[in-house]
């Protein structure tokens, strides 16, 4: 990693006007924040409550994104609906084709959603790339939901195609540098996550590339996403979650992506669907590395990781807590994974899996957002006093 992070931080130097007769640094890329300086960003956040959010007429990103199925009023109202739990964060998916098929009509609809959330008192954290479910993503109009499957038409970014492409991977430059460039001085937007999951092989019923080649593609572009986002010199820190190892400290066994993905975030993020016990573990495993900690997916009530066993141990850590699902929807999330092999066509599961709310605001289970609320009532009422 030391040879590879002398080339992540390399200072670009460029000649300057011929008279000068001598060389001056253009633009020098941005160094990782130091652990002082993420801990003094983390300091000033209130404690990050929230949800990964897509909005209930919407079964990807594409849907929510393109501007033929753009509904800022369903979002507006969902964005109410967390801000009256106290949630102050939401972490929202962007998809690289959407750069190339239209950039300036991307950035315009991402700054109406940014304007809508910041009315809400919320706070995104966007992410540019995700290595999860269908991994031929295809713009236009996109197929209905799978009756009775979880997740049914989420789409990765970039998709197989492009991680093969390697001589195409100028195309994810220019998308990094265009986004966070755009928003780099935005203090509406609380980070950038570069990539979700990224030695994720895929899952689903698709044809996903085998697990040796993904990770050893994902290692080659993960380090260049994290540089050419530096090179905008952002306001807001880089994060990409760690997920599928048990143990993540300094000596645990990482593999060459999560090593990237440790080394190179600012704040450290993680996944944990598993039970509390477990996931006070992680947290301890990420500890020793002295930098913020924020959970960027769990709660999946099968599973044993529940808004009752997991909040409470993100609020003794100081860890922020951003589960999967909000509003149930074209996503059907609230369906187990195991929907995949088994759909649930013909009953539904006995408990949902993930998810808060029905569609028109009403919560799935009323203790639920009665904790959240009054869980973040109380560290807002913390923070104040600071």
């Amino acid at each position: 990693m030391n040879i590879l992070s002398a080339n992540l931080f390399r200072v670009g130097v460029t000649c300057a006007a011929l008279l000068a007769l001598s060389c001056v640094p253009a633009h020098a890329e941005t160094a990782r924040w130091s652990p002082t300086a993420a801990n003094a960003w983390y300091a000033k956040q209130r404690w990050l409550v929230g949800s990964n959010f897509l909005p209930t007429d919407a079964i990807n990103q594409f849907e929510m994104w393109q501007a033929d199925t753009f509904n800022p009023s369903e979002i507006d109202k969902e964005f109410g609906y967390a801000e009256g739990i106290g949630m102050n964060t939401m972490r929202i998916f962007l998809q690289d084709q959407l750069w190339a098929q239209d950039p300036e009509g991307f950035k315009k609809r991402i700054n109406i959603v940014l304007d809508l959330a910041a009315k809400h008192h919320i706070k995104p954290m966007l992410v540019l790339f995700d290595s999860c479910w269908d991994p031929n993503p295809k713009l236009g109009p996109q197929h209905p939901p799978t009756p009775g499957v979880h997740n049914s038409g989420w789409v990765q970014s970039p998709g197989t195609a492009g991680l093969l492409d390697e001589a195409g991977w100028g195309r994810y430059e220019s998308y990094v540098k265009g986004i966070v460039g755009a928003f780099a001085r935005d203090d509406r937007i609380l980070a950038w996550d570069v990539w979700t999951e990224p030695d994720n092989q895929g899952g689903g019923n698709y044809q996903q590339l085998d697990e040796a080649t993904k990770t050893a593609q994902v290692a080659k572009l993960l380090p260049q996403v994290y540089a050419w986002a530096r090179t905008q010199d952002p306001i807001q820190p880089l994060t990409s979650g760690v997920w599928h190892n048990d143990d993540w400290s300094p000596n645990g066994k990482l593999n060459a992506v999560e090593r990237v993905q440790v080394d190179q975030s600012d704040v450290i993020s993680f996944h944990s669907y598993d039970w509390p016990e477990r996931l006070e573990e992680r947290i301890k495993s990420l500890q020793p590395y002295g930098r913020p900690l924020i959970m960027t997916e769990y709660m999946a009530r099968g599973n044993g990781s529940t808004f009752d066993s997991a909040l409470p141990m993100a609020r003794k850590y100081n860890v922020g807590a951003i589960n999967w699902g909000f509003v149930l929807g074209k996503s059907q999330t609230n369906l187990p994974w195991d929907s995949w092999e088994k759909p649930y066509t013909k009953s539904q599961p006995t408990l949902w899996f993930h998810d808060i709310f029905y569609a028109d605001g009403k919560p799935y289970r009323p203790a639920e957002t009665a904790q959240i609320k009054a869980m973040t009532a109380e560290a807002e009422k913390a923070f104040r006093k600071k």
